[in-house]
């Protein structure tokens, strides 16, 4: 689909390929979206892992501020990943009902208001409560742009446009952890919530002026709470969804373990500055970006599938060697770094495909799989964050288990999945 002279008019020729479905295709397999569109979806997923990755140095530095024991910062990630859960299972039902627009209207409002909270919370108790309320509202740029991409592409397509959308969003977990490592060079840990509230402000102000619905009002489905849970018991009964959002699950159990164990590992455990934590966050979210791009590449020769069955095995590889060598006593920099580059990197090639194939079938009701995939995802991911809190001692060592059980979990979902 081309750009066309002007807005309105890419905005018909948007929503007459959404209906169409095929016409979104060019006669050489190409998709035909505007280039800005993966942009503006990029920028408004960015919103889970910017505000997930942004103050993740500052966690000494809250525990500090407000008089909390070290781990207990945790704790408010472990309510963000629950809120996210809530909200995505919550978004994904209002966006196929009334369009993928308007609810990212009211939930880019409260983000921004949340944020703000956040930013003057007197506690541990009450940020960890403004960041359940923030993540519910960050849900709906986590979970409708996957079903905007569903709406417009499905098979190879699909997982062509959701890697050029992940080369977007993924420059917030490269620049959020480094922004926040400068903020507290020159800051308290307070402004990173507050910037925070800019970019949910500018979330908004895209959302109203430039964001197109994919989904007509004749494709809208208006369900009765027991018709909705219907759905979702025939989406759960497709044995593709469920193996593919299982490996898609795993894997953030075991990212989000890295996510919330990486801090007091590299902080604590091995000196690091929160600037210096910063930069070594950043690389490693550069892998994923790059293997995420790379991703799409690869998809010209090999099907999603096969992608998918190496890389589970790359996963469990490295977390193997990350366990053994932290159980054994081994205290080096590189001995832990090296296989946590390869595990992040890999899920640029775990997350699109494993999201294309989990919607494959579900065109009727993307939002709902979608959000059923999301919530799954991000329950786990609550899980891992309080079970990483706990197992915090200055070591790699909890944090390696609890993502050797993840890798364990996607080479098992792997293997479960029907083939095509």
């Amino acid at each position: 689909m081309d750009d066309g002279p002007g807005f309105p008019i890419t905005l018909k020729m948007l929503q007459r390929s959404a209906l169409c479905g095929a016409s979104t295709i060019c006669h050489d397999g190409t998709m035909r979206v505007p280039s800005w569109l993966p942009v503006l979806l990029g920028f408004l997923t960015a919103v889970g892992p910017g505000s997930t990755d942004m103050y993740l140095p500052a966690f000494p530095a809250i525990e500090a501020s407000l008089h909390e024991p070290p781990g207990s910062a945790q704790l408010s990630l472990a309510t963000w990943f629950a809120g996210l859960a809530v909200g995505q299972i919550t978004q994904g039902t209002l966006s196929d009902r009334y369009g993928r627009r308007r609810p990212l209207i009211v939930s880019t409002a409260l983000y921004t208001l949340t944020c703000a909270a956040c930013a003057l919370a007197p506690s541990i108790v009450v940020l960890s409560g403004f960041r359940f309320l923030s993540a519910v509202a960050a849900a709906a740029g986590m979970v409708i742009p996957r079903a905007v991409v569903r709406d417009l592409a499905d098979g190879h397509e699909a997982a062509v446009l959701m890697s050029r959308l992940m080369l977007v969003m993924g420059a917030a977990p490269i620049l959020a952890p480094t922004i926040g490592g400068a903020v507290l060079v020159f800051a308290d840990w307070r402004w990173i919530f507050w910037i925070l509230t800019a970019y949910g402000a500018g979330c908004f102000t895209l959302v109203c002026v430039a964001l197109p619905d994919t989904l007509p009002p004749e494709r809208r489905t208006r369900l009765s709470l027991r018709e909705q849970f219907d759905r979702y018991a025939h989406i759960l009964h497709d044995r593709g969804f469920i193996t593919h959002a299982a490996l898609a699950g795993c894997g953030t159990f075991a990212f989000f373990a890295y996510l919330g164990g990486s801090s007091p590992v590299f902080i604590d455990g091995f000196g690091w500055t929160p600037s210096g934590f910063a930069l070594l966050f950043g690389s490693c979210a550069l892998g994923l970006v790059s293997a995420a791009q790379l991703n799409a590449r690869i998809l010209r020769r090999f099907s999603p599938s096969d992608v998918l069955h190496v890389v589970a095995r790359v996963d469990l590889v490295a977390m193997a060697v990350l366990a053994g060598l932290a159980f054994a006593g081994v205290h080096r920099f590189a001995a832990v770094f090296m296989p946590l580059f390869v595990f992040v990197s890999c899920q640029g090639f775990v997350n699109p495909n494993a999201i294309v194939g989990a919607l494959s079938r579900h065109a009727a009701h993307a939002g709902s799989a979608s959000a059923l995939m999301g919530m799954g995802q991000f329950l786990l991911g609550a899980v891992s964050g309080l079970l990483v809190g706990l197992l915090t001692d200055g070591t790699a060592r909890g944090m390696a288990a609890l993502m050797l059980i993840g890798a364990a979990g996607m080479v098992i979902a792997e293997r479960l999945r029907p083939r095509p």
